[in-house]
């Protein structure tokens, strides 16, 4: 089994402080590892370090998978999984960023406003929670 470091207190701070910004407040980070199958074609597993956190009812986890090289995902539940569309990253600050992204347009999708909705377009203006528009 091949073995990947864990996260760097760089790589570390890098997502702390990625996430301070994202929600204004510090989001505690969990360290785990899990044996995952790095290669389709292999049976292998490989035990790969995680961080995970929760914030907005919303569960993330990126994985490590090598030198910077990163998975990600968020969840609801187990059957409610989500990636981002690409597989691998080569850089933990644009893993984490487009993270954040997509489940902030699925949490929008799932609450049923749409981009450049206005509290006119939805019908009653007191339903909308988005931006002020003018």
């Amino acid at each position: 089994m091949a073995n990947i470091s864990d996260f760097t207190d760089a790589e570390l701070k890098l997502v702390s402080q990625t996430l301070l910004e994202r929600f204004g407040e510090a989001i505690p980070l969990q360290s785990a590892d899990a044996e995952i199958q790095l290669d389709p074609a292999s049976e292998t597993l490989t035990l790969c370090p995680v961080l995970h956190w929760e914030a907005r009812n919303t569960n993330f986890v990126i994985l490590k998978i090598g030198d910077s090289r990163y998975r990600c995902q968020f969840y609801y539940t187990e059957a409610q999984q989500f990636g981002t569309g690409r597989d691998i990253y080569d850089n933990l600050g644009d893993c984490v960023v487009t993270l954040l992204q997509v489940q902030s347009d699925h949490e929008r999708d799932r609450a049923g406003i749409k981009s450049g909705m206005n509290a006119f377009t939805i019908g009653k203006p007191d339903d909308y929670d988005g931006p002020l528009v003018i």
